[in-house]
């Protein structure tokens, strides 16, 4: 398969609030259970999306996706939007979307105190929200149009209850600082809040919790769609259990994306695939792995062959997709970032481990994870955010450049670029970066990211470059009259 690049432009991708076009989108795509989709769903995809709840035959049944009632132009400069006969992909979050509607919202509870809620953009929800408890991941997208310009952000939340796992919300905003929530599941296409649940099937892989990984704007002759829609690329936990029987690390081990404490015990996880056409509501993908992911853990003795997290999708050229993820080299003793490659976004082929552990002393030397890649438009070489990690724990953000995006990375400096700070409502440490290229004038860049108390308390924060230099950030404090 062969990607070119288009030159036109997206005009506008209408999430309509009337019901939408019946035209059915067919799709080859195995997987296609859609319980955690909530009640709102039954009126958005069926009977357009056909359930198929057999694992052992999971061609059964094709998936249909409904149709966008507005057609978009879609299009983008040159590396942003790819198409060809199979594929169109945009991995560019400065796309020119519309959306009329106004979204509940939702307050959060956010600390009176300036000083030490600085950088802070998204605290946890209200009690009994379902984001009361913890929040974090934050995925975040920017979309520009002539008339307006407004923000997504896809974030894991839990609400704290006896069997309650991770789940993947979505919050939006008008310019990136001030977002609007939702306390419970979406209930229609203007919507914010809950938009994806743990499957409810027993052979998935993601029966304890889901987390956001990279969100994409595509479109694919695959689901024959002329349309563009989102493809939401996520971490999936199941109830098995890894244990640590050698600890090399001299702290209790974090899980790395499902939070909390372990002592000695991680939940597997696993990369999967997601399609919404409002970012909203989705339709899980089946990939090639028999419990629906796309692709398997390492064999024994591999370096990501006890679980795969936190996958990461580039566009680089035409047929090449890239995701970066991260795992646990137990042989080495700490956590590494590998990739693999893909020609459709679907189907992958591993690379291996690009990065480890830093040197003795720094605040990376067991291990990085949760990495973030961008494309820099400005020189063709590749950006790289990640959460290191030290050997009291602590975490911090780290930044490495590569020229190809492959194997060439190198860490810019030995220091972290952002860190906790003191007395600040992420004291305890910060990880699980976002880089958003703010194009324009001043050509900066910010940096979303979680941030967690001493005590525990999680949220979502944000930090702003000295112009377009990505090494140097400072928490958000206001806008610079």
């Amino acid at each position: 398969m062969e990607l070119t690049a288009t030159t036109a432009t997206i005009n506008s991708l209408l999430f309509p609030t009337t019901p939408r076009s019946r035209n059915q989108i067919n799709t080859s795509f195995k997987r296609s259970n859609l319980s955690d989709l909530y009640p709102a769903c039954s009126s958005f995809l069926s009977p357009q999306i056909i359930l198929s709840s057999n694992p052992r035959n999971p061609h059964q049944n094709p998936v249909f996706l409904t149709h966008c009632s507005t057609k978009p132009t879609i299009s983008d400069d040159k590396d942003n939007i790819i198409e060809d006969q199979d594929s169109i992909i945009s991995s560019d979050s400065n796309l020119n979307i519309q959306n009329s509607q106004k979204p509940n919202s939702n307050q959060e509870k956010s600390p009176s105190n300036t000083s030490v809620s600085r950088g802070l953009v998204l605290d946890l929800g209200l009690e009994s929200s379902w984001d009361s408890f913890q929040i974090g991941s934050p995925v975040v997208k920017r979309f520009l149009s002539d008339e307006e310009e407004r923000w997504y952000m896809w974030y894991h939340g839990r609400s704290g209850g006896n069997l309650d796992t991770p789940s993947i919300g979505l919050a939006v905003s008008s310019n990136g600082i001030h977002w609007e929530r939702g306390k419970g599941a979406v209930q229609s296409g203007s919507d914010v809040g809950l938009v994806l649940k743990s499957s409810t099937d027993w052979w998935a892989f993601d029966t304890n919790g889901v987390m956001p990984g990279e969100s994409m704007v595509m479109s694919s002759s695959k689901i024959r769609a002329s349309n563009a829609v989102y493809w939401l690329y996520y971490t999936g936990f199941s109830n098995e259990k890894i244990e640590f029987l050698d600890n090399p690390l001299e702290f209790s081990l974090e899980n790395p994306e499902n939070g909390g404490k372990t002592f000695g015990k991680i939940c597997r996880s696993l990369p999967g695939l997601a399609m919404s056409q409002d970012g909203r509501h989705w339709a899980r993908i089946e990939g090639e792995h028999h419990n629906g992911a796309l692709f398997d853990l390492g064999s024994e003795g591999e370096w990501d062959s006890m679980f795969i997290a936190s996958p990461r999708v580039v566009f680089h050229s035409s047929g090449d997709l890239r995701m970066y993820y991260h795992s646990f080299d137990s042989e080495k003793g700490h956590f590494g970032i590998g990739m693999a490659r893909s020609r459709d976004g679907m189907r992958w082929v591993k690379l291996g481990k690009i990065m480890g552990g830093g040197q003795v002393g720094n605040f990376d030397e067991c291990g990085v994870m949760n990495p973030c890649v961008v494309k820099n438009k400005k020189d063709g070489g590749y950006l790289m955010v990640y959460e290191g990690v030290g050997v009291d724990g602590k975490r911090s953000i780290g930044l490495a450049r590569s020229s190809d995006g492959l194997k060439d990375w190198r860490r810019v400096g030995g220091e972290p670029i952002l860190e906790h700070a003191e007395g600040c409502w992420d004291d305890g440490g910060v990880g699980s970066p976002y880089l958003v290229h703010m194009e324009g004038e001043e050509d900066e860049w910010r940096l979303y990211y979680k941030g967690i108390g001493r005590i525990g308390h999680t949220g979502i924060g944000m930090a702003v470059s000295d112009g377009k230099d990505v090494k140097n950030f400072r928490r958000w404090t206001g806008f610079h009259l």
